[in-house]
């Protein structure tokens, strides 16, 4: 029934901007749309393959002898001896790390990647992957395809993954899953910011706070992937999500 649906929207869509074309309303925001469509649609198609799974962020430049590195392979091998898919976003570093230990166990390793103008390398250690052409199509199905993350020790980019999700929950536009940040003293003065600024300053509430949980422990993160259990993407798909 999913596929049948995303076919139907992938049809609406396709015909709806053909339409705005064939009216002379072309332009490169016309094209730009079909394009987003186009890797949102893939996305879904993509997703749809496994059940929710967990998503591990983290640095593209950790490098394989350096302790994170370590904890996110021990994690995904973890994670894929309690049959969840190990998802990430493709490249080196963390995700790598965390894509070997579950595909070295034989469990399921999937990388959303990126296409950058100098290639972000797709790490060999996958048994699912698709490239996307826009940031924000990625992180959709980054998010929607699990149902717990972690975020191990990473830049910008991860910054905003772990403050999107946090956004997200915090908005109630999902539902609050589990959320862990991996890395006490790496994250320490993140959550001091949390906590010293933008609670005292009224930015957030205390019970922003509850939102995520800080360990060094990735056994936490399988503990609660457990809890949950196995799902279909289509099972939550429409009743968790709303628009964001």
């Amino acid at each position: 029934m999913f596929n049948v649906i995303i076919k139907f929207m992938d049809k609406i869509t396709l015909n709806w901007l053909n339409e705005l074309k064939d009216n002379n309303i072309a332009g490169p925001d016309v094209d730009r749309s079909m394009a987003y469509a186009k890797d949102l649609l893939k996305g879904l198609y993509t997703i749809n393959q496994f059940s929710q799974g967990v998503t591990i962020f983290g640095s593209a430049r950790t490098k394989e002898k350096d302790v994170y590195y370590q904890k996110a392979m021990k994690l995904g091998r973890l994670l894929a001896e309690n049959g969840h898919p190990v998802i990430t976003g493709g490249g080196p570093g963390i995700m790598e790390a965390a894509n070997r230990g579950a595909f070295e166990y034989g469990g399921r390793s999937v990388g959303l990647n990126i296409i950058l103008p100098h290639e972000q390398k797709i790490n060999p250690y996958l048994t699912d992957t698709m490239e996307f052409h826009y940031f924000f199509a990625r992180k959709v199905m980054l998010v929607m395809s699990s149902k717990a993350y972690a975020f191990f020790p990473g830049g910008f980019g991860t910054l905003d993954e772990l403050s999107e999700v946090l956004m997200l929950m915090q908005g109630k536009k999902m539902p609050k899953m589990p959320f862990f940040f991996i890395g006490k003293s790496y994250w320490k003065p993140l959550i001091k910011f949390f906590t010293n600024k933008m609670l005292k300053e009224g930015m957030i509430k205390k019970e922003d706070l509850k939102i995520f949980k800080v360990t060094d422990d990735v056994r936490e993160v399988v503990v609660a992937a457990n809890k949950i259990g196995h799902l279909k993407i289509d099972q939550n798909i429409y009743n968790t999500f709303k628009s964001v």
